[in-house]
């Protein structure tokens, strides 16, 4: 088929009108989820999982998207007027956007955001639409030698997502350990059950998410004592003070396709994400202005440039889940799951037996954008108004839906016991700064890094050859040890450059 034709496919699935409204929910429940502090999209689609059982698969996957790249949104408005970002993508919005703020132009800042954001989204949806179909054709020449090497590489991305990479590794390592769990799906033998009938199923990922991300954060914000939120600034919210002027447009249009672009090819690669895109969006704008003084004292371009990376990073992140079955982001490992429950397997092959539900997905994207930017402008006062809700009152709501949620997932009381635990490692890994990110991640990725190598073994007879004896496996291999020594290399750089400097110093001084 046609780019063309599949363009038309796409739209024809995803103007159903009950399809258009769950778009419409995602995005709105999203924007909401980024403007409340703390909990972020990634426990809110833990939360709301469950609930889109029964749901058609096109609507339950337009809803949580949705809330993936609305939640990108809602996290600049908490970060422009409280200094204070709902979600992790928007924390170099606090640079210059809360600066803007305090001098009054507060409205422009959150209009520059959503003008940002629509256009990053609608480059990010473009790009995805257009680069997905041909990486997919190239995926499906894999055998089980490149899949184990390519998981192997998620693996090892994983490690970048949390600040330390030892810290990383132990949750990632800790991820896989729990995902051997339930019955061994080549020898139908059971593994650390215990003799515990519910184990022999594996434990389910639902559960785990909440537990982790979402409860875990309120028990962290409950003994910090946030029983009400900061005072916001006032902003004036009519239109013509939100929307920004010509030469705001002029100064920011560079910043805005730029971070389109670099947002999106850098979310490709897995463990990137949205946040580190989103700094080095930062730092390139700084690098690059004429103005480098007004960064951080309210350049217009300090919020242009990041927004607009975080949303197409969020376009970005969908390319290795959908088209290789490598989700590179948290969110992303818990999209993957979503799909899987409706007996879609994230990969190339997604794109060869379900490409109606794949390009109907990728056209809900674009025309939430359209929806974001059409309802967040006039919506500015109803989400600045939801900031003022004490939490004491907001968390025991959401902590009411994640305890039916993880009951939801499959019916099963146990599924309670295992959301407490992960919720209580979650809490004990955040108060010891372990990133939990890697651990989903181990989870979802460590069965198929399994699998696929013990394939690749008897294919090859036990042979170690067989990981490096194709191209691809061997090109692989290569960007694997590539990503480990990357940064000692890159240290040993700097040291000696360090040395050589100073040894000219010294000679200067002489």
């Amino acid at each position: 088929m046609t780019l063309f034709s599949n363009l038309i496919m796409g739209f024809g699935q995803a103007l159903i009108p009950i399809v258009l409204l769950y778009t419409l929910i995602g995005t709105v429940v999203g924007t909401a989820i980024g403007v409340l502090p703390g909990l972020g999209p990634a426990g809110t689609l833990g939360i709301l999982l469950p609930i889109t059982f029964g749901l058609d698969p096109l609507c339950a996957m337009a809803m949580l998207c949705g809330i993936y790249y609305g939640a990108q949104y809602g996290g600049s408005i908490t970060s422009i007027l409280l200094n204070m970002p709902g979600e992790s993508a928007s924390v170099v919005t606090c640079l210059d956007g809360h600066e803007m703020a305090k001098q009054g132009r507060g409205g422009v800042a959150l209009g520059m955001s959503a003008i940002g954001s629509f256009i990053a989204g609608t480059i990010g949806t473009l790009l995805l639409y257009l680069i997905g179909a041909p990486i997919a054709e190239v995926a499906l020449a894999f055998g089980p030698a490149e899949y184990t090497v390519l998981m192997l590489l998620g693996l090892t991305m994983a490690t970048s997502l949390g600040g330390n990479q030892l810290r990383s590794v132990i949750t990632c390592m800790l991820g896989i350990l729990f995902a051997t769990i339930g019955t061994d799906s080549l020898t139908g033998v059971n593994r650390f059950t215990f003799g515990v009938t519910s184990l022999e199923q594996g434990i389910e990922l639902v559960p785990i998410l909440m537990g982790l991300f979402a409860m875990s954060e309120i028990l962290g914000d409950m003994e910090k004592g946030m029983v009400s939120n900061p005072d916001v600034l006032g902003v004036s919210t009519r239109l013509r003070d939100v929307l920004p002027t010509k030469t705001d447009m002029k100064e920011s249009m560079g910043a805005m396709t730029r971070g389109s672009f670099g947002g999106f090819f850098l979310s490709i690669l897995p463990g990137i994400g949205a946040a580190a895109s989103s700094f080095i969006s930062y730092a390139v704008e700084r690098r690059i202005s004429k103005n480098p003084e007004k960064f951080g004292h309210g350049a217009i371009q300090g919020v242009a440039g990041p927004e607009s990376t975080n949303n197409s990073a969020s376009c970005g992140a969908m390319v290795p889940l959908l088209t290789l079955g490598v989700p590179g982001t948290a969110t992303a490992a818990i999209l993957a799951g979503g799909l899987m429950m409706y007996g879609l397997t994230p990969g190339p092959l997604l794109f060869r037996d379900h490409a109606q539900f794949v390009y109907g997905l990728i056209a809900t994207m674009f025309i939430g954008n359209i929806m974001l930017v059409i309802l967040n402008l006039p919506l500015i006062s109803v989400w600045i108004r939801m900031l003022k809700v004490p939490l004491h009152i907001l968390y025991p709501v959401v902590m009411a839906f994640i305890i039916v949620g993880g009951y939801c997932a499959a019916f099963n009381t146990n599924d309670l016991i295992v959301l407490a635990v992960f919720a209580l490692l979650g809490y004990i890994a955040h108060k010891n700064r372990f990133p939990v990110a890697p651990f989903v991640l181990g989870y979802f990725l460590g069965p198929m890094f399994e699998g696929n190598l013990r394939r690749a073994l008897i294919v090859g007879r036990g042979d170690l050859l067989i990981f490096v004896e194709r191209p691809i496996s061997a090109a692989l291999v290569v960007l694997i040890f590539i990503v480990l020594l990357g940064p000692s290399v890159s240290w040993l750089i700097k040291s000696w450059l360090k040395a050589r400097k100073s040894e000219d110093d010294n000679k200067i001084t002489i």
